[in-house]
């Protein structure tokens, strides 16, 4: 492969089961990284800052928008989240593919400003299964599993932003498909005649 690497970004309702199709993927490919977003939340158990997220308050959020330091931001479920441009611009232009894990409303955003980036939805089975694994997790009281549903019919709405779909009814079927998704962007024609050049004369 020559050239910059590509940013892979990743959406899907909550319950989709992302952050551990993605840990898998991550344990899998050692040539992909995962892009560390802001976020105006609390740490959950065992987040890390500067791992799992950076976190800041709304002031600092603010102030890191003011000076146009988000490639995208978007508010979900009254907080923040962003990404950074050096985020994204720091590994990709060393070459290395980049998976961003951002909300629908981002990866809008992202379609207008991200040249070259691959966009995957992850889907659940079925909204009954979603409702299933969010009242399963125990974690939330009605109301927000209540909006986060809502939010989940509202994110479907706009699944023609992506490239590709992937739907997690089974995480080893659907880590392999990610997988996929990512070698196959590996291989395409434009990225790797560059490299071989030097040893072939393509006409």
């Amino acid at each position: 492969m020559s050239g910059p690497g590509t940013a892979f970004v990743v959406s899907g309702p909550s319950g989709a089961g992302k952050s551990t199709l993605l840990g898998r993927v991550l344990a899998t490919d050692p040539g992909v990284r995962f892009s560390i977003s802001h976020t105006t939340r609390a740490p959950r158990p065992g987040e890390v800052e500067g791992r799992h997220y950076h976190f800041a308050t709304r002031q600092e959020f603010q102030e890191l928008i003011d000076r146009g330091a988000f490639v995208e931001w978007a508010e979900y479920n009254d907080n923040l989240y962003g990404t950074s441009r050096q985020a994204v611009e720091g590994p990709t232009s060393e070459g290395r593919d980049l998976i961003l894990e951002v909300e629908v409303q981002g990866a809008a955003q992202l379609r207008e400003r991200l040249d070259g980036a691959i966009f995957v939805f992850i889907m659940p089975p079925s909204l009954e299964v979603l409702e299933e694994r969010l009242r399963g997790r125990g974690s939330d009281g009605e109301s927000i599993i209540v909006k986060r549903l809502e939010r989940a019919r509202e994110e479907l709405r706009q699944i023609r932003l992506y490239d590709y779909v992937v739907v997690n009814d089974d995480i080893e079927r659907a880590t392999q498909e990610l997988l996929h998704v990512i070698g196959a962007r590996r291989v395409e024609r434009d990225r790797v005649l560059p490299g071989l050049a030097d040893r072939f004369d393509f006409g």
